[in-house]
């Protein structure tokens, strides 16, 4: 049931994998939920109780519609550069707390020190917000767990080698359900605004561990081997931008030998312990097997 006289919270990448479970845990909470989407089939994707308006990042005045009358934004940049401080400027005129999904660019670690062209993106929205004097919060997500689908289901499916570059760097991966909680309750509780929170899993575990512990909760041995970045960068041609592939591979190879960045963060504000990596692979096993 809705709380009586909330205004709605706004979710961009409504139906992206944080976006999409912020709204139900915004709609768990009793606020009600405005959600934006570029396609407007996408309403039959999410709950009835979400109103849906269609907008576009690149195309801000599309926006002013969903912002009438909202309390909060949850921002998740997924467009071009060019609008972004058109959109800043809209947030600012319609809304008083915003909710930006970020990225550890300023955490003193290596492996989130390389060259980003998303990060410089995202640093460069924070400023644009702080200029405006929006009651911001940023939070910024380490390595999500739900990378590994991309990266490694399709061999653990088919029965294969995992094969990967630098398995012995160390990340600390986040649940992207631990991610969208925290959202949520920066989005609707007070206390949060000016917050800045780096994200992360409990554990710090090499990219080979990361592949065994999913192995674990399928209940078989995934064989790992080491992968050069000239086989990586050839094997990613055509399906993720250069600059995103190099600057993996940088990162990866500064975080070997050396334990990855973790924060309290998710535990300080949910009051509970962050999901380990092992429990997101016991939840998320049917995705690495045959005909998911």
């Amino acid at each position: 049931m809705s709380q009586t006289g909330v205004p709605p919270v706004l979710v961009t990448g409504a139906t992206g994998r944080v976006g999409r479970v912020v709204i139900d845990q915004l709609l768990d909470a009793g606020v009600p939920v405005r959600a934006l989407t570029r396609r407007s089939e996408a309403a039959a994707t999410l709950p009835g109780r979400v109103e849906v308006f269609t907008g576009d990042l690149t195309v801000p005045e599309t926006l002013d519609p969903a912002l009438h009358g909202v309390g909060a934004v949850f921002l998740v940049w997924t467009a071009p550069p060019g609008t972004a401080a058109a959109v800043v400027e809209r947030l600012a005129a319609h809304v008083r707390r915003v909710v930006f999904l970020s990225s550890p660019h300023r955490t003193p670690h290596p492996f989130f020190q390389q060259p980003n062209p998303m990060a410089a993106l995202h640093a460069d929205i924070e400023r644009l917000m702080a200029a405006t004097g929006l009651e911001s919060t940023i939070i910024r997500p380490g390595m999500f767990a739900s990378n590994s689908l991309a990266w490694w289901a399709p061999a653990i499916r088919a029965g294969e080698v995992v094969r990967w570059p630098h398995g012995a760097a160390e990340t600390a991966p986040v649940d992207d359900r631990d991610v969208a909680a925290v959202a949520a309750r920066t989005l609707h509780q007070d206390g949060h605004a000016g917050g800045d929170y780096v994200l992360t899993g409990p554990q710090s575990l090499t990219q080979a561990a990361q592949v065994n512990v999913i192995g674990d909760a399928l209940k078989r041995r995934i064989a790992f081997e080491e992968m050069t970045p000239d086989e990586f960068r050839s094997l990613s041609e055509g399906t993720a931008p250069g600059s995103a592939v190099e600057m993996l591979l940088a990162a990866w190879r500064a975080a070997v030998g050396q334990p990855a960045y973790t924060t309290t963060a998710v535990a300080d504000i949910l009051g509970r312990a962050p999901r380990t990596f092992r429990q997101w692979a016991a939840d998320h096993a049917p995705a690495f097997t045959k005909g998911s």
